[in-house]
């Protein structure tokens, strides 16, 4: 049997990738997540550099360290959907067309307590799709892909939560949705 193009690879991928997306497997579901964490890291490196006012001395060092933390985890969830067979993202336009996340120059423009405001929406975003990713990793029988991105969770929930503090907030504030029955 004869080797297969690049371009014929290529070609079996994006077949690939449009039927895992319509009926979503844990590493398409897995591939938004990773494409969430690099917007996500371009967000963060955008905050670091742009945010402004007193709150600039305490909240550099820490979309520093979230940026670092984002490029570790990206990182990580990339070699593991490779030990799992999949394809990951892995261009720009990949990232763009998966990821939840939305860029916007504008945001340089943000005072910092929208900028910390954002960058929590950020995290509860990613855990939608890391909470579907986890229950397809369950169903298919992944258990590593599973742990990993269990963890993930925890990394994110702490995040919201130290993001939170530093508005004030309690960490769910402003991202369950009320119930309008109470009325």
């Amino acid at each position: 049997m004869a080797e297969l193009t690049i371009d014929e690879r290529f070609e079996q991928e994006l077949k690939q990738a449009d039927i895992d997306h319509h009926t979503p497997t844990a590493g398409a579901m897995t591939g938004h997540i990773l494409s969430n964490l690099v917007i996500q890291a371009n967000k963060l490196q955008q905050a670091a550099w742009y945010v402004k006012g007193p709150e600039r001395f305490s909240l550099v060092p820490k979309f520093t360290e979230l940026l670092a933390q984002s490029q570790q985890l990206s990182s990580e969830l990339g070699h593991l959907l490779l030990d799992e067979g999949e394809v990951p993202p892995s261009t720009t336009a990949d990232y763009q067309k998966y990821s939840m996340l939305e860029e916007s120059g504008k945001n340089k423009y943000f005072t910092a307590t929208a900028i910390v405001d954002a960058t929590v929406h950020d995290y509860d975003t990613e855990n939608l799709f890391i909470d579907r990713a986890i229950k397809l990793a369950e169903k298919e029988e992944r258990p590593a892909l599973a742990a990993f991105l269990v963890k993930l969770r925890g990394i994110n929930n702490h995040n919201i939560r130290d993001l939170q503090f530093y508005l004030g907030n309690d960490a769910r504030t402003g991202l369950d949705e009320e119930d309008d029955d109470d009325d």
